[in-house]
């Protein structure tokens, strides 16, 4: 690379980072602006007359109604409708989907409110954000490459799915705990993972609409890795109403 007459070597260096840092900032405001439309989209689902259309009230609780399980499902397909969309570079498309998702996720995450005290759910959101923010920054910060932890995140990951939904027909708590803590570690291992593979898809020379399109994928994975971590953190804390 030429540099012009007085232009320090290591301006390169400089604006790289400056990229780089710009790439991240738009993920985790992607990332962060998800989680706030979700935890908002939950609390008032929860707490106002929205519930109605999510929850069925029957004498042995509360349960979802046809809109609450469609609520439910949507985000798995809306995964796939994102990610369609980020292969064809349509980046707006992608981000109304986000949004969408974002809001649905949270009609999920409201019984959270209703088998959770208030504290505990607070407590357990600062746990998780404390925890991927270090396991983000040793994830971009580390020398030591993370791309072998990917079929084997993926392998566990697939695992704890299946022994779920056997789980399902046994009722183990033994089971049920196994599987926690196994997702546990999974999750925090794809959070510095997921983070270093988005370090080492940026590229400086990138258009604006492919900067944008990556960012939105990596909001959504990180999104998901901090979802579940929270889910997961919540659960262990174990301070039911």
């Amino acid at each position: 690379m030429a540099f012009q007459m007085g232009e320090r070597p290591f301006n390169a260096i400089e604006k790289m980072s400056d990229g780089i840092r710009a790439y991240f900032g738009k993920v985790y405001n992607y990332m962060a602006g998800g989680l706030a439309l979700s935890g908002i989209v939950a609390y008032l689902t929860a707490n106002t007359s929205l519930n109605n259309l999510f929850y069925r009230v029957t004498p042995r609780g509360a349960t979802y109604s046809l809109l609450g399980w469609v609520a439910i499902f949507a985000p798995l397909i809306l995964i796939f409708m994102i990610s369609s969309s980020l292969n064809r570079l349509n980046t707006a498309k992608a981000q109304g989907l986000f949004w969408l998702f974002s809001a649905l996720m949270g009609v999920s995450l409201s019984n959270i409110f209703l088998f959770y005290e208030d504290v505990a759910i607070f407590q357990a959101f600062l746990i998780t954000a404390g925890m991927f923010a270090g396991l983000s920054l040793y994830g971009y910060t580390t020398q030591k490459s993370l791309a072998g932890w990917g079929s084997f995140l993926f392998m566990g990951l697939l695992g704890v799915i299946l022994a779920s939904i056997v789980n399902i027909f046994l009722g183990s708590s033994a089971i049920n705990f196994a599987v926690s803590v196994m997702s546990v570690i999974i999750f925090v291992g794809l959070t510095a993972y997921d983070t270093q593979k988005l370090k080492m898809m940026y590229n400086e020379s990138d258009s604006e609409n492919i900067q944008r399109a990556k960012a939105i994928s990596g909001a959504l994975s990180l999104y998901l890795d901090f979802i579940n971590l929270f889910r997961l953190i919540l659960y262990f804390m174990n301070n039911r109403r």
